[in-house]
């Protein structure tokens, strides 16, 4: 009967512990990539070949486990007074979710073969032909209904041209926009 190599990996783990305190140079950070290296190699046991050197391997995973994380922490700003993140600001999202109530509103008061004309070229980003093709008419009757719905819709929402929509959802922006903004 052939042992479980994840048997061997507790037979490593006093070596793996010092050569992680020789990269960190500091115990809990030793100690964390320890158990790093060892979920990765558990969760990746299939990838382990029986015959070979266990103890290559883990290591192998242990550099590698640690390399990475050093190259991202190079990446990454230190912010330990949160300073950084003091300056940092976000729109709130609850005017989004209002114009996006405002615009199913005003959406659900179109016609519906301009609200269906909308959907297909706006939210689902066909052509103004396939739209055509699935309504079963004119091309120049689908450009005509999204148009007259794209304007109705700015009326309705009090949109200028030059406004700029603060919507929550792309395709919501596509609908009213058109196609330069989706």
């Amino acid at each position: 009967m052939a042992t479980d190599p994840r048997d061997e990996i507790v037979d490593h783990l006093t070596s793996l512990r010092a050569f992680a305190r020789s990269l960190t140079r500091s115990t809990a950070a030793a100690d964390d990539l320890v158990q790093d290296t060892v979920v990765k190699a558990w969760s990746n046991i299939d990838k382990f070949q029986p015959g070979t050197n266990m103890r290559a391997w883990l290591f192998t995973i242990l550099r590698n486990t640690f390399y990475s994380s050093h190259r991202k922490q190079k990446r990454e700003v230190e912010d330990v007074d949160g300073d950084m993140a003091e300056r940092l600001s976000e729109k709130p999202a609850h005017d989004g979710r209002l114009a996006l109530k405002d615009f199913a509103v005003a959406f659900k008061q179109l016609p519906a073969e301009q609200r269906e004309s909308l959907l297909l070229v706006g939210a689902s980003g066909f052509s103004y032909e396939e739209a055509a093709d699935m309504c079963d008419c004119a091309v120049g009757t689908i450009k005509s209904r999204v148009n007259r719905a794209r304007k109705r819709l700015s009326e309705m929402l009090d949109l200028d041209e030059n406004d700029k929509l603060e919507l929550t959802d792309a395709a919501t922006v596509a609908v009213v926009s058109g196609p330069a903004a989706a």
